[in-house]
């Protein structure tokens, strides 16, 4: 069997490392960091993303440390009114086979990491920042920012949004900034009142601002994510923010979500950053997975469900494959992009037209919401959350389209 090596440590690289064990290669992660780690805070995950779990083996484990939400709830921010709610036990489960949970990323990384060190097949390395790579027909080479070069028949890129092997695969530059900037915070639950510690997503939507709350951590923290349309220009990674500064960000907030907003502490800002779809990410030996191939904004949730989901497909492609890697890869590139790039599209569209309009745009679109039932709310979401295989080709004539 091949050396296949991995750039990056985080839930993609670590869940491509296990698929691609799986089928019986060598693997090696490049993590650029001092240790195996995730940082951040809470993530959704969708039915689909239990289903790729499952396929990787560890999906029981994430379900253990996981919180199972009830609904997922819109509320208009400024009046505190309820607009819609989609439920998620019941039909939907029944429908979709699975769960929607809330996680604190750790959860999902541990099972990972944990799978990965007892396997005799990988290999995980720290310290090892992969500056860029070289190639011929018989294999690849990474250089690492040590010095050192390491070689493999194949080399997978999961080194997240700003990858080096995006950089010179693609070279499309930096990262396309939103202009919007989000905080995070998050809290042991016992500093939320009671009455409000509801097992729901619950959004709150404002003029060119929304505010998310949710449980994780298996019910001990309270995860708040406030995000504004501020006009960043320039990317911010978990800068500190003081908590009035958060607040006053915030103008119009209902009695309720301003009380739970002030629960926050120790705030942390990002500024919200994607790429465009782009048709190709691979370059002979050479492939990118996750946030490296298809950076999307959180506001679809299912940006780690897509890297979880690239791992399984990439893994079933390349089989035993020891020589036309090349071949696989271009193959995986053709049955992913379609699925990732309508995504991609779609949070970015979802951050525009549902959660931040102002005026008679918002009064649209609370009615809109507050027309759908539950079934046809679970029709909505049914191409992202019903997936069970997630190669185009294995989609069969009753899949949903691409919305």
């Amino acid at each position: 069997m091949a050396k296949i090596l991995i750039a990056g440590g985080g839930i993609g690289g670590l869940a491509t490392a296990l698929s691609v064990s799986r089928q019986g290669h060598e693997v090696v992660v490049l993590e650029a960091r001092d240790s195996f780690t995730e940082l951040g805070a809470g993530i959704q995950l969708g039915p689909n993303a239990f289903n790729a779990l499952d396929q990787l083996g560890v999906g029981e484990e994430v379900r253990e440390r996981a919180v199972h939400i009830d609904e997922l709830r819109f509320m208009d921010g400024t009046t505190s009114e309820h607009v819609a709610s989609m439920p998620l036990t019941g039909a939907y489960r029944e429908r979709f086979g699975n769960p929607y949970a809330v996680v604190h990323r750790i959860d999902v990384y541990a099972p990972l990491l944990d799978a990965c060190r007892e396997s005799d097949a990988i290999e995980l390395r720290t310290g090892c920042q992969l500056l860029s790579y070289r190639q011929d027909a018989t294999g690849v080479t990474a250089v690492l920012a040590s010095g050192e070069e390491v070689e493999g028949s194949a080399l997978i890129g999961a080194d997240g949004i700003n990858s080096f092997v995006r950089k010179q695969l693609v070279g499309d530059g930096f990262p396309q900034v939103s202009g919007h900037t989000i905080y995070r915070s998050v809290i042991p639950m016992e500093k939320v009142p009671e009455e409000l510690r509801w097992n729901t997503v619950t959004l709150w939507a404002g003029p060119k601002w929304h505010f998310v709350h949710y449980p994780i951590g298996s019910g001990k923290y309270f995860n708040l994510a406030a995000t504004r349309d501020d006009g960043a220009t320039e990317a911010v990674i978990g800068k500190s923010v003081e908590k009035d500064f958060v607040l006053e960000e915030f103008p119009m907030l209902g009695e309720i979500p301003r009380q739970l907003l002030e629960l926050g502490e120790d705030w942390k800002a990002w500024v919200l950053c994607d790429r465009d779809p782009i048709d190709t990410w691979t370059d002979g030996r050479v492939v990118l997975v996750g946030d490296a191939a298809h950076p999307m904004l959180q506001y679809a949730a299912q940006g780690a469900c897509q890297a979880i989901e690239d791992a399984v497909v990439l893994g079933q492609l390349i089989g035993q494959c020891e020589l036309d890697f090349a071949e696989r890869f271009q193959t995986f590139n053709a049955e992913r992009r379609e699925r990732t790039g309508a995504i991609q599209l779609v949070a970015r569209e979802m951050g525009k037209q549902l959660y931040h309009p102002v005026g008679d745009a918002a009064k649209a679109r609370n009615e809109m919401l507050a027309g759908f039932t539950a079934e046809q709310l679970h029709d909505k979401v049914e191409w992202l959350h019903g997936a069970k295989v997630f190669a185009k080709s294995e989609q069969t004539s009753d899949s949903p389209a691409m919305a």
